[in-house]
């Protein structure tokens, strides 16, 4: 069985999709940290090959797609900083994520946006993806990213 694929890693690979290496912080922290039973991460930007997807507002500049699109990316950087920690298969379930949009004064669509990455992390763990979430508007994030995630797991 060596080389096959178990777990949240099989199910990425059926949609489609991989985690990426671990984004490199932009400021003076590190991507996670394990405490006990739990793994935090970092925001996660959603950075793609080394460059970020889009920037501005959404509801301005991004449209509503594209910043789906966006915390769907935010979501699996935030699975590579805690495969750093530990392997994804130990991952018990999904505690909380906290979804900051930066949009538009006017947009009230942050929760949409959120369902990108909660959505995803459903798909990939099942039951152990149901968490407790907050999606906030902001102003400005780092590098003008639309979007930005952070992920807390409980760990086995």
């Amino acid at each position: 069985m060596t080389g096959e694929l178990s777990g949240p890693e099989q199910r990425l690979a059926e949609l489609g999709l991989q985690v990426p290496e671990v984004a490199k912080p932009v400021a003076a922290y590190v991507p996670a940290v394990r405490s006990g039973a739990h793994v935090f991460t970092s925001g996660q930007l959603p950075m793609r090959s080394g460059e970020l997807m889009a920037t501005g507002k959404v509801g301005g500049e991004v449209g509503v797609d594209q910043a789906v699109e966006c915390a769907q990316q935010c979501a699996l950087n935030a699975l590579a900083a805690i495969r750093a920690e530990v392997p994804l298969d130990r991952i018990v379930r999904v505690v909380k994520l906290v979804v900051f949009v930066a949009s538009t004064p006017d947009f009230t669509g942050q929760p949409g946006v959120a369902n990108g990455a909660s959505e995803l992390v459903g798909k990939i763990f099942g039951e152990g993806g149901r968490h407790a979430r907050s999606a906030v508007g902001v102003p400005v994030l780092p590098l003008d990213a639309p979007v930005e995630v952070e992920m807390t797991v409980e760990v086995a």
